[in-house]
């Protein structure tokens, strides 16, 4: 049985997460990491991705995180996302109607900006559908 450790998941606008768990994986920029307790001091940051929360006993829970930073202690580890859900809030098709419309606003943009900020908006949403 692995030990537990604090893990915090935040968000701008809320606290996603607050409890022992027993393993997380990370999208960390450099590649995906596990987290376990008396894991080496690090500070990294975060790449969208799947969060993957370990408990005991076997469950798990899924979040799509947008960018951010984690800091990693033998004891805890505190992920600060810029923007995070649960995968199980997402909802399949509405998230296709959104994905078809930044599509389309790709397609349409005027000038290379507005495309640009189009693309990133439907990189988020295709990696929230990955997810599913």
């Amino acid at each position: 049985m692995a030990q537990e450790f604090k893990f915090d998941l935040v968000s701008p606008e809320r606290l996603l997460l607050s409890e022992r768990v027993e393993a997380v994986v990370v999208p960390g920029t450099d590649g995906d990491m596990t987290v376990m307790a008396l894991h080496a001091p690090t500070m990294t940051t975060v790449r969208p991705g799947v969060v993957t929360v370990m408990r005991q006993g076997g469950s798990s829970e899924k979040f799509v995180v947008f960018g951010g930073f984690v800091d990693i202690t033998p004891d805890g580890c505190t992920l600060l996302a810029e923007s995070a859900v649960r995968v199980a809030d997402l909802d399949r098709a509405d998230l296709e109607r959104n994905v078809q419309m930044a599509r389309e606003d790709v397609r349409d943009a005027k000038d290379d900006m507005t495309r640009s900020k189009a693309q990133e908006y439907l990189d988020h949403l295709l990696t929230m559908q990955a997810a599913l």
